[in-house]
């Protein structure tokens, strides 16, 4: 006799009952009955599934239009990875796996609800307010024990079903959520993914970002987790690898991207909020990149509101790996798109795949619940009376074939679904060899399978995926990163299509040259800008706009300064100058005077000439040494103030030497001595005639120190001053070689020199010249005390003049050296004057003293004879009475100056007007 029993079946927090005698629930029950919004395959291990089968629901509805490749694409891979897992002899030996997969219909509310099927054989049932009709007890069909679950798609989704999951130890790999919050292993424990995180996304399309120049972008993100988390990660990447919209309390920044402004697009978008964000994105004109994380639905109407605002080439779309190379988002609106650089999971298609969906029909393909629908869908026709298709449509044969009557290519995350399911399959299998070791099969402690083992099995898991790629997972439970660059190109031939430019594992390797931002296949070098200011020149800062730190105006680094960075110039060292970028600074070139140089070879042929006339008139001086015009000149005194002259023309030497110790040592040596010598003899002759004269008006005896010897003397000891306050120098200065930066330092850096000189100052300068100028000047007040002296009595004349003249040089010196300190040819002039100087000096002395003299001992030696000697008194008597007659002539008219002057003078004083008459020659 049939037992009348009650079955209760909880099925979405739903209850059902059968009547009695009715048959209860069987596990051949027809799907679309029992399980009308999910598919179920019976298995020895059941794994759920998570899949967006249809788009998110308008106006109330949860569910909206059936997605072909994202939810049809997808739902096929796991079935075909399961029923491959079954058929592997290696894989899970005499174990099969099941499946329940639900439908997530893209909204996370909705997969929340669905996926409290998973929990429902781990959840502990009261029966006792439950009673059937007959009053019996009711039977609890017992529900699929899930053991892990391979979804979900959405990151959004993935957070909602993970924090679901986890309270029950149920493991969960996911295709496609690439949101960085799930990397968090203290939140999302039991999560794990096959495909990158987006915090490896948004550095791959920050490294795309600089590599194309753009410092000045938007972002765009969909509300939730996945748009929100991405650019909360590119923001964040942005940041620490450069400003990203911040700088330091200087208003200095160090480079990157700074974002304009971050854009959200609402869950449930309202009419035109679409051209409401394309405008408020037009507000930061210059941000022509859109860094996007939006999902593939708002991506085309962002593009539509774009196109409709006649946008179409203003903004650069840099798009996310739910953008990547789907025609979707970009079909009917291929200008708009143009130039948008994708990124994408590096992936490969199974062709295996498509050999499995291209032979998918109404016939094979019972156990998918929506393969109808799809039916309808991709050959665009109606399914009898009870097809979804509503309209015109015609009638389905059921005889078409994916891939013959209609469009194919395989979706792009069918490989890491399948990755997926394999990962869990080795993850099983070593969880059965590890608790069932020599068995095959499930064995007993397989019963309950312990989700945190399963769990830990899955982390460790490494083996070649579906594609031919590692399958991998850190210890987070994310795959490492690796992704394709896309481009959104239209070509002249081929049409609108992606191309790949490049990949990113790490590091980015991008064909620049492969990219296209205009149609018809005008490449863009370099790609256009977008950035808030343009770069600034070499040699120029940025100076940041306060309030906008991706905003700057350029100044230029002025004067000595270099750029030391991005915002700040600093000053080169002293001995450098800004380079000609002024991006470094270099060495200041250091100069010299040459001696090919015209201000070295005037002074230096002055000299050569000089030092040769006073060694021919030293030689003729040698040579007539005891002859009368010798020995009237005083001949020691003459060699001595030779010996001046000759040392002023040889300084002219170690001034154009190139300086060092020994040619500075040299340079305080000669500087001044060659005039000391010089005037310190001229002084010593003209105080000498000076004292005779004085002292003949009032006695016959010759005054003191007039000797030749005395002479001497008394000049070695005006020339030991010099020599002694030259050696206090050196002691208390030791002479050296050093390069002067101050005196060529112009403001304009290119014409900075620095001069190699001696340690020798303007003011030790006139120290060393003072001492032989004090001497200059006393020779003159003496010149001009004895100029009444008849010019037939030695030299008091001819001193006179050479003092005067010598003045004059002098004077003139001092405003032309001191006048041109600020002048850039200051080493030229200043040295060439001192030694022309010194030369000038030494030739009015040689020429005024020595050159007459010369010429009559070579062209008159007939008045070079010697005369008898006269006593002091008769030598001072008749010079006293040429005076005398000389001041008559000038009182008397001009008839008679000649009669008186003969009556006047002494026949033999007068017979010596032409000859030359030395004070040595008398009795003195």
């Amino acid at each position: 006799m049939a037992v009348n029993r009650c079955y209760f079946l909880p099925f979405l927090m739903m209850k059902s009952c059968w009547l009695p005698g009715s048959a209860g629930p069987s596990p051949n029950a027809d799907p679309q009955q029992e399980y009308a919004h999910s598919i179920r395959l019976d298995g020895d291990i059941i794994l759920g599934g998570l899949f967006p089968v249809h788009a998110r629901g308008e106006r109330g509805q949860p569910c909206g239009e059936l997605k072909k490749e994202k939810g049809i694409h997808r739902l096929e891979a796991m079935l075909f990875a399961i029923d491959l897992v079954n058929k592997d002899p290696e894989l899970l030996p005499n174990i099969t796996l099941g499946a329940r997969v639900l439908d997530t219909c893209s909204r996370d509310t909705h997969a929340l609800e669905q996926s409290l099927t998973f929990v429902q054989a781990l959840i502990e049932r009261d029966a006792g307010d439950v009673r059937c009709a007959n009053g019996q007890t009711p039977v609890f069909a017992k529900p699929d024990k899930v053991v892990g679950v391979i979804g979900a798609a959405a990151s959004s989704v993935s957070v909602m079903v993970a924090n679901i999951l986890r309270l029950f130890k149920i493991p969960q790999i996911s295709y496609a959520s690439t949101a960085p919050e799930l990397s968090d292993n203290t939140r999302y424990d039991f999560f794990s993914r096959v495909v990158p995180p987006d915090s490896y996304q948004a550095q791959a399309m920050l490294d795309i970002v600089t590599a194309m120049g753009w410092n000045y972008v938007s972002t765009l993100a969909s509300e939730g987790n996945y748009g929100e988390s991405g650019v909360e990660a590119f923001v964040q990447i942005s940041r620490e690898s450069g400003y990203a919209g911040k700088c330091d309390v200087y208003g200095a920044c160090s480079g990157g991207v700074c974002i304009a402004q971050s854009l959200k697009i609402p869950r449930e978008p309202k009419a035109g909020e679409f051209d409401k964000t394309v405008m408020r994105l037009l507000e930061t004109p210059s941000a022509r990149a859109v860094i996007t994380f939006a999902n593939e639905d708002d991506i085309r109407r962002l593009l539509d509101a774009a196109k409709r605002n006649n946008l179409t080439g203003h903004f650069l779309w840099v798009g996310s790996d739910s953008w990547g190379s789907k025609i979707s988002p970009v079909l009917h609106q291929e200008l708009v798109a143009q130039g948008a650089v994708t990124v994408l999971p590096k992936r490969a298609s199974v062709h295996a795949f498509d050999r499995y969906f291209k032979s998918r029909s109404l016939a094979n393909n019972r156990r998918n619940v929506w393969f109808a629908e799809f039916w309808e869908e991709n050959f665009g026709c109606k399914l009898g009376t009870h097809g979804k298709k509503t309209g015109a449509a015609r009638k389905c044969t059921g005889l078409e074939k994916v891939g013959r009557d209609s469009a194919y290519e395989q979706e792009g995350k069918v490989q890491f679904v399948m990755d997926a399911v394999y990962a869990m399959a080795h993850a099983l299998d070593r969880l059965q060899r590890r608790l069932c070791a020599g068995d095959t099969g499930l064995c007993p402690h397989m019963a309950n399978v312990d989700g945190k083992e399963l769990l830990a099995h899955i982390r460790a898991v490494n083996f070649n995926g579906s594609a031919g790629t590692p399958v991998t997972f850190n210890e987070n439970g994310d795959a490492p990163g690796r992704y394709d660059i896309f481009q959104y190109q239209i070509n002249e031939h081929s049409g609108a299509e992606y191309k790949v430019i490049g990949q990113w594992t790490n590091q980015l390797s991008l064909n620049m040259s492969a990219l296209k931002f205009h149609s018809f296949g005008v490449m863009a070098a370099p790609p256009p800008a977008s950035s808030c200011s343009v770069p600034c020149g070499p040699g120029e800062r940025k100076k940041v706009v306060k309030g906008a730190p991706c905003c700057w105006h350029c100044e230029r680094c002025e004067g000595y300064h270099f750029l030391a960075g991005q915002f700040s110039c600093q000053l080169c060292p002293y001995e450098q100058r800004p380079d000609r970028n002024r991006s470094g600074c270099q060495a200041i070139p250091v100069i010299r005077l040459e001696w090919h140089s015209p201000w070295a070879l005037v002074p230096v042929l002055i000299a050569v000439l000089g030092i040769s006339a006073t060694a021919f008139v030293v030689a003729t001086f040698v040579r007539h040494n005891d002859t009368p015009i010798v020995r009237a000149s005083g001949r020691e005194m003459s060699y001595v103030l030779l010996t001046g002259i000759f040392l002023c023309y040889v300084a002219t030497f170690p001034m154009m030497a190139l300086p060092g110790v020994t040619v500075c040592s040299l340079r305080r040596i000669f500087l001044g001595l060659g005039m000391c010598f010089s005037y310190a003899a001229l002084l010593t002759k003209t105080n000498r005639i000076h004292r005779i004269f004085a002292r003949g008006k009032t006695a016959v005896a010759a005054p003191r120190f007039i000797s030749p010897a005395s002479q001497l003397m008394i000049t070695s000891s005006l020339v030991s001053v010099q020599l002694v306050g030259v050696l206090a120098w050196f002691a208390a200065e030791p002479p050296h070689a050093l390069v002067d930066y101050d005196e060529q330092r112009m403001p304009d850096p290119r014409d900075a020199r620095g001069v190699l000189k001696c340690d020798i100052s303007d003011l030790a300068l006139i120290c060393s010249l003072g001492y032989s100028i004090l001497l200059m000047v006393t020779c003159t007040v003496y010149a001009i005390k004895t100029r009444g002296v008849p010019e037939t009595f030695n030299e008091a004349k001819p001193i006179g003049f050479t003092m005067y003249t010598t003045c004059i040089i002098w004077l003139a010196f001092i405003p032309i050296f001191f006048g041109t300190a600020q002048s850039a040819e200051r080493m030229y002039i200043q040295t060439a004057t001192l030694t022309v100087s010194l030369s000038l000096s030494a030739s009015v002395s040689l020429g005024m003293l020595y050159v007459p003299k010369v010429y009559v001992i070579i062209f008159h030696p007939e008045q070079n004879v010697p005369k008898r000697k006269r006593s002091f008194k008769a030598v001072v008597t008749a010079a006293t009475m040429t005076t005398k007659l000389s001041q008559l002539a000038a009182e008397r008219p001009n008839g008679k100056v000649k009669t008186e002057l003969c009556e006047g003078v002494e026949a033999g004083v007068l017979a010596t007007k032409n000859t030359y008459v030395s004070y040595a020659n008398h009795d003195i």
